[in-house]
């Protein structure tokens, strides 16, 4: 069956659901995974949700990111370390999400892609699915479960 999970996040609350399921998945499986989370890259301007709200040094911007990484990734990391799922996590800049998570599951000869319906961007107006699971569903090679 499946020897190695790719589990992206957002850190949204349905990709923290996912990614639970994929750990457990993974246990029972025998399993290891890797935690993956693909940042914007930074830009001089500053936002609060979507909407522009001012200005950030791009230095100080990179330093949320790997922040923001951090925190996402501890959470798959802390949940597989008490799962005793083998785990690594890694992070990329990329303004395509989708790309990045197709490429990190080749990168780390994954077998399966384990993601949310959907994210922090939400659900697309007329279907179940968010726009970031429909491209990674649409150009991977490599097995994706959707969690619902």
């Amino acid at each position: 069956m499946y020897k190695h999970i790719l589990l992206p996040t957002d850190g949204s609350p349905l990709a923290r659901a996912a990614a639970m399921a994929g750990i457990e998945l993974a246990r029972k499986l025998g399993a290891r995974i890797t935690g993956f989370y693909a940042a914007p890259p930074a830009t001089p301007i500053e936002y609060k949700g979507m909407l522009p709200v001012g200005f950030v040094d791009p230095t100080e911007h990179e330093k949320l990111i790997e922040q923001t990484a951090s925190r996402y990734l501890q959470v798959i990391e802390k949940a597989a370390r008490d799962d005793g799922v083998v785990c690594k996590v890694e992070h990329v800049v990329d303004d395509f999400p989708d790309v990045a998570i197709i490429s990190a599951a080749k990168r780390n000869k994954c077998d399966l892609i384990f993601m949310p319906t959907h994210g922090r961007r939400g659900i697309v107006r007329s279907s179940m699915l968010g726009t970031i699971t429909q491209r990674v569903l649409q150009g991977s090679k490599i097995a994706v479960l959707v969690h619902r």
